[in-house]
């Protein structure tokens, strides 16, 4: 069996480094937060070029954050894609505000530049472009619509630790940048973490009041925060992974070039890379119009894939409060039908890879 992830091979290539970094924790007891946290912040902050990192409990919360701290609420609208995981959805309807969606580009699989300024309103506060499957969204005209006409820019990075648009770093591009570490991620916990990083200083003491329940100090509230802390295990794992993380980056690349090489001339859609983008491949994502068949044959040979994602936010039952309709974002609904995600991993061999690749 060939499997779509495997995070028992990572954990055993740094087994002791991890057992030691667990074991540090438990003897400080630092469960929450703490000197671990903290280091993490700074190291992750500085990988990203960003100044400041506030360590939370989850991509989703760091998404709410940082929303929040950029005074989005009832009322207001932020424009996003609908193809994308349902946290970038949900974090806007956190805060009150309303999503609208804007298409995505079918090569790059992120949002369309050239249709945002037409979903701008009044009421818009933000624009949340999303670097999905590890490529970057096309910074530059998001930025120069942002600036002139006065919105903030929330980079949703969940799925792009590493990834660079231009030579910049993601999250460190817009207004903040936020960050998922799910076990899956390139750069995964052993539970539940997140990360916002920021250059604004007023903003970055704005979410740290806000993850821990809104106290400047034990028992003294000044802002209606939230349990969003980061935990001390968590922080002290994905140290010791951090340092990893390029190594396991270049892992992933040399698997992508490996793949497009051998399904060059397969029949399926091999993914592209934009010529701004350094793309860290948290998924690699064909494309074929037989994609269930594709993915049924690929299952009774014993080989994983995945579908990321089968349904855009926009069609959702969960979501048709906003009222949009088959046929209102058609890329996004095509690569809903299309999308395969292949097994993708650092530890990922290269006999694996041939035999998927001899397989489509």
């Amino acid at each position: 069996m060939i499997p779509f992830l495997d995070l028992k091979a990572q954990y055993q290539s740094i087994k002791k480094e991890i057992d030691e970094a667990i074991s540090n924790v438990l003897e400080s007891t630092q469960f929450v937060l703490g000197n671990e946290v903290a280091a993490f912040e700074n190291e992750f902050a500085t990988y990203c070029n960003a100044r400041y990192g506030i360590g939370v409990n989850s991509g989703t919360s760091a998404l709410h954050l940082a929303l929040l701290a950029a005074g989005i609420g009832v009322g207001d609208e932020v424009i996003t894609i609908p193809f994308t995981f349902v946290a970038t959805v949900a974090a806007i309807g956190y805060t009150g505000a309303k999503p609208v969606f804007v298409d995505i580009e079918p090569d790059s699989f992120t949002i369309d530049v050239k249709q945002i300024e037409k979903a701008i309103t009044k009421q818009t506060k933000a624009i949340l472009p999303v670097h999905l499957y590890g490529q970057p969204a096309n910074m530059d005209p998001i930025l120069e619509i942002a600036q002139r006409y006065g919105l903030t820019v929330i980079e949703d990075a969940a799925q792009a630790h590493g990834a660079e648009y231009k030579g910049r770093r993601v999250g460190s591009i817009g207004d903040f940048g936020c960050f998922s570490f799910y076990p899956g991620k390139n750069l995964g916990a052993y539970g539940e973490g997140g990360m916002v990083v920021t250059n604004n200083e007023n903003y970055a003491h704005t979410i740290k009041l806000l993850r821990d329940w809104g106290q400047e100090q034990k028992y003294h509230h000044v802002l209606k925060g939230y349990n969003y802390r980061l935990e001390g295990i968590q922080g002290a794992i994905l140290r010791v992974k951090l340092r990893h993380l390029e190594a396991w980056t270049k892992a992933r690349q040399s698997h992508a070039k490996q793949y497009n090489e051998q399904l060059a001339n397969s029949g399926v859609q091999i993914p592209k890379v934009m010529h701004y983008s350094r793309h860290v491949y948290h998924i690699y994502a064909v494309r074929t119009n037989q994609r269930d068949t594709l993915q049924q044959q690929l299952q009774q040979q014993q080989i994983q894939t995945g579908i990321h994602y089968p349904v855009p936010v926009h069609l959702m039952p969960a979501y048709a409060d906003l009222g949009y309709q088959v046929g209102d974002f058609p890329q996004s609904e095509l690569a809903a039908k299309e999308v395969l995600s292949l097994p993708m991993y650092a530890e990922l061999s290269n006999l694996a890879i041939e035999q998927v690749c001899e397989f489509i």
